[in-house]
Formats: C-alpha cells, structure tokens, sequence
C-alpha cells in the first residue's frame, strides 16, 4: 500500500491539532511565553530523534504553526517511513521564538505517538520477512485517531484492516450468538451468505472462527477471510492446510497471542495475514526532542 499523506489523514490531523492547542492555550495563550519571550526574537530549532526508529507524522508539524497563525519556516530532512538513528535530525525550524516553543508540545506529541506506532510496526513486519504474511492493524484506536493511526502502520510497512463498521463485514462470535438466536440457526456458511446477500457489492465478507470444526463450516460459505481466533501452531498450519485443499482463495488470518516473540512462528504456519491490536494501542512513544540550535533577540 502506497504511503500518503492525504485528505483523510489532513483533516484528521487539522481537527485533532485545534482540539490540542485549544488544551494548551484555551482563550488566554502561552503565560510563560507571555511574561519572559519578546515577540521579535527568532530561532532556529532541530527537531532530533533520540533514539533509532521508523518516522510517521511529519506534514502535521507545518499544520501546528499554520494553526497557530505564526510564520514558522519548517524543512524535513527525512520523509514519513524512513528509518533514523538516534542523533539524527528530523527537521529544522527557523521562526518566532514563542511560537516555536507554544507549538513544541503538540508536535511531539504527534510525532512521537504516530512514530512509535510505525517503529513497533516495523518490528511486526521486520519478523515476518521471506514469508509470504502481511502485518495488518485492527480498530484499537483512539477515538479520533484511527486515520492518523492506520497512516503510521503503513509508514512501518504494515497493512490496514478495515478503517471502520462502514467498509467491510467482519463476522465475530457475537455476531453469529445474536444471529443464531435470532433464526435458530448458529451455521457460519448461512451467516456467510446472507452477509454476502445483503451487503453492496463490492465488499470483504470476514468471519471469525475459534475451532477447526467452525473452519471447515464457515469455509462452506466462500467468505473472502476467516479469521483463527487464539488457535496454537498446530491448529494453524492444520487449518493452512484444509484451506489449501478445499478453498484456495480464501485468506487465512490468524490473531490473538501474537507479540514479537510469537509472530515468526504464526507466520510460518502459512497464514496470510497477521492482525496485531498492539500496534495502535500499546506502541510505546519514540522519543524525539527540540533542540534550539540558535536564539536571535
């Protein structure tokens, strides 16, 4: 999947930049800023990474200044996906001192949240590499980040799931509990089709399964995926096999349990896809810093 920044991601980035500077700033301003900064004095400031990973979120920080209505010269030395080295400069800022140090914060605050959800992604797929598995995310986001979220996954070389309820049909064990009661009939192939059935064509049809019995049932359906809920290595690769020999085309996805120690492993069962909530929901920060390079008063 190409990486781009685009009109989901900016008006994303624009809303949640307002919402974090309104947190800073409310209708007073920057008090600190207020009692010891001169309007007139300018800097130049290094945004430096502090520690080696994978970069997302670079074209938000030139929305942080714009927003804040203040003319901050903003020049990236690396691009969202690139790999840096502790040490090394992300982008250099030149530009009113005071807004430069109000817009500090919610820049980092990006940069480092989306970063560390790219560089953890990087590791997923880092691991998974000479097989033929995709590293994909799921809706564990944020509320109000997931498009921001799912762009930093494709920075780390990842693939996304769905984005919403809206774009594809994922049948889980809820669903089928809530279905079966409702017709009296708990088969995952009828819930396949009828999903098939009522929804616009084209769309993903996914179901979940936890047991190679609920496979073999839901596979009678054609569905585009199945989902193996918590299934060890061995109930893996068996189900890599039934799939091979009576329905090629659909895509295994396994999930549940997966983590950096246990992703090679799955993928080497021959599943398709690996989706990992961790990689937006517990991806830990990278860290990055402002360094003020130079101060003009």
């Amino acid at each position: 999947m190409a990486l781009e920044f685009g009109s989901p991601e900016i008006a994303c980035a624009q809303s949640l930049v307002r919402l974090g500077l309104r947190e800073d700033l409310a209708d007073i301003g920057c008090l600190t800023c207020d009692a010891l900064i001169a309007p007139e004095n300018r800097a130049e400031v290094h945004l430096v990474a502090r520690a080696q990973g994978v970069i997302a979120g670079v074209p938000i920080g030139p929305l942080v200044f714009a927003e804040l209505g203040h003319r901050v010269a903003w020049v990236s030395e690396v691009q969202d996906g690139m790999r840096v080295a502790s040490g090394q400069v992300v982008a250099r800022l030149v530009g009113q001192l005071s807004a430069i140090l109000i817009g500090e914060r919610t820049v980092l605050n990006f940069l480092t949240h989306l970063s560390g959800i790219a560089t953890l992604t990087s590791e997923f797929v880092d691991l998974v590499a000479g097989t033929k598995t995709q590293i994909l995310d799921t809706r564990k986001t944020l509320p109000g980040w997931r498009s921001l979220a799912k762009y930093a996954v494709r920075a780390g070389g990842g693939t996304n799931h769905r984005i919403g309820l809206y774009d594809g049909v994922l049948i889980k064990d809820n669903h089928i509990a809530a279905w079966s009661r409702q017709i009296g009939n708990s088969s995952l192939a009828a819930a396949v089709k009828q999903a098939r059935a009522k929804s616009p064509k084209p769309i993903t049809i996914e179901v979940e399964v936890d047991t190679l019995g609920q496979l073999h049932d839901a596979l009678e359906g054609q569905p585009d995926i199945v989902l193996l809920d918590n299934m060890n290595l061995d109930h893996l690769r068996s189900a890599v096999e039934f799939r091979d020999q009576f329905a090629p085309r659909v895509l295994l996805e396994a999930s549940g349990g997966v983590n950096l120690k246990t992703v090679r492993g799955i993928a080497e069962t021959g599943v398709d896809r690996i989706s990992i909530g961790a990689l937006t929901h517990s991806a830990p920060s990278l860290d990055l810093a402002f360094d003020f390079f130079q101060i003009e008063s």
